[in-house]
């Protein structure tokens, strides 16, 4: 007798329950060579196969009953076309990767992404960058610009979008770290035959010539910011005729020289008269190459002055020619304007931006009274000004600020030297003043708050009071009986 007839029948019997191996589904299936066994019991258990459809006909569930010994695992996403697949995955956060869960996956990863911050600038001459991510749309060349021999150093220097590692025995960042432009030219060619259909482009070190053969291939691209920018390389702008939004970086203390003269502010303003928003950060030049963008940049919404080299001076009575200007942002300036408008009789000759709503400084010196009232004079019809985190602001200089004659909102805050009587000589006399804000002024005391300002507070639409942060801690805390020494927990017994 066999094996197989001595086998119980009964539902009953223990051997009847007991759970399948690979010997039993061996003897269940006479016609099969061990090989093929053992092949089909390695796929089963394989980390993958519940991602790949099961192809062998042996196909073993040894969680189950022998009955059921069959079960097929099947991926359903195979049955899915890639552009359906691809529209359910770009409903995820940017945050999710699925580049890991299978090589279709991965494909699709590449295709989902549309900005990236390179940091291997071999990445992009090999041209792996353009096949493996073929629908960018923002690329950040920024980190890859730069060779970074102190790798495993500790020390990292960090300048907004520049980050990399430097040698804890140097006080200075060398220039010669930085990737050569032919380099540079090589990469933006691998871009153009790559057609990506790029719209945003940060990079480093750039020429003339490498931004006119991009220019060739990337028609649609909107936005350029050019670091260690200089007068030659800007004429190779005007070659990107959708050009909308342009963030020039000419020096950087400690980083890289470079200048941007009125010389190329004038080639600039001659090439790109499509510009919305325009920002100059460590550029040089004077009141002829601002009048020059003022005047051919007709559409310029948003002018953005950043730690500028204007040794000249002039710049802000050049404002008046910028026709359809909404917004003006003062960053990181040491000194507003060397020579605003010269004598009494030619600053009262300053004209007005006509059309600017918003001003906005930060981040400067604003002890030169003579810049800060040629600056009020020609932005006298704003509705919204933000000040923070200036120094040298003291009542003498915010009294200048009644030139204002339409504020509806003010925003102060890191403003250490103003003080409650300087605040309220000017804002009483700001009839359309709606909102306000005062964050961090340690000067501002409440208890100096008079009652005609305190019937102004009274009339505002909507007011944030914070001038000292200590005193309002201690209004909050009032009544919770922490800072009692400990009276309320600790009594004796």
């Amino acid at each position: 007798m066999s094996f197989r007839e001595k086998m119980p029948t009964s539902p009953k019997s223990p051997l009847r329950r007991r759970r399948s191996s690979w010997t039993g589904s061996w003897l269940n299936h006479p016609a099969t060579s061990f090989k093929e066994v053992v092949s089909a019991v390695i796929q089963a258990q394989s980390p993958r196969s519940t991602s790949k459809p099961r192809t062998s006909p042996f196909d073993f569930d040894f969680d189950s009953d022998s009955d059921s010994s069959k079960k097929v695992v099947v991926d359903r996403t195979l049955s899915l076309p890639d552009s359906l697949l691809l529209r359910i995955l770009q409903k995820l956060p940017d945050s999710h990767d699925v580049s890991l869960v299978c090589k279709r996956w991965l494909n699709l990863q590449g295709r989902r992404l549309r900005a990236l911050k390179l940091l291997d600038y071999d990445f992009l001459l090999s041209g792996k960058l353009t096949s493996r991510f073929p629908k960018l749309t923002s690329i950040d060349l920024s980190n890859a610009c730069t060779m970074n021999p102190y790798r495993n150093s500790g020390v990292l220097l960090c300048h907004r979008s520049i980050s990399s590692h430097v040698s804890s025995d140097s006080s200075n960042w060398e220039e010669n770290l930085l990737i050569p432009s032919e380099m540079i030219d090589r990469g933006f060619r691998v871009l153009g035959r790559g057609s990506c259909d790029l719209l945003k482009l940060i990079v480093i070190n750039a020429t003339e010539l490498g931004l006119l053969g991009l220019a060739e291939h990337c028609t649609d691209l909107q936005e350029l910011e050019l670091h260690k920018c200089n007068d030659n390389i800007l004429r190779g702008i005007a070659a990107f005729e959708s050009l909308r939004v342009l963030r020039l970086v000419g020096s950087v203390d400690g980083l890289y020289t470079s200048s941007v003269s009125d010389i190329g502010l004038t080639i600039l303003a001659q090439g790109c008269k499509k510009l919305v928003k325009l920002e100059l950060s460590g550029c040089e030049g004077s009141f002829d190459g601002i009048k020059a963008i003022g005047q051919c940049c007709e559409v310029l919404e948003e002018l953005t002055v950043c730690d500028h080299r204007m040794d000249d001076g002039g710049w802000i009575a050049a404002l008046e020619y910028f026709g359809c200007l909404k917004r003006l942002r003062v960053l990181s300036c040491g000194k507003l304007d060397p020579s605003p408008g010269g004598a009494e009789e030619e600053m009262m000759m300053l004209g007005s931006c006509p059309g600017l709503e918003s001003l906005q400084i930060e981040r400067c010196c604003l002890s030169d009274k003579e810049g800060m009232r040629a600056l009020f004079k020609v932005c006298d019809g704003v509705k919204e000004v933000c000040i923070r985190d200036c120094w040298g602001l003291d009542d003498d200089s915010f009294s200048l600020a009644k030139a204002f004659r339409k504020v509806r909102f003010l925003s102060l805050e890191g403003c250490s030297v103003l003080t409650t009587g300087g605040l309220e000589s000017v804002i009483l006399h700001w009839e359309e003043l709606e909102s306000m804000r005062v964050v961090s002024c340690k000067s501002i005391k409440d208890s100096e708050i008079s009652p005609a300002l305190s019937s102004l507070f009274s009339l505002l639409k909507e007011l944030t009071w914070r001038p000292d942060t200590r005193s309002h801690l201690s209004s909050k805390l009032e009544g919770a009986g922490i800072g009692k020494r400990g009276s309320k927990f600790f009594k004796k017994r």
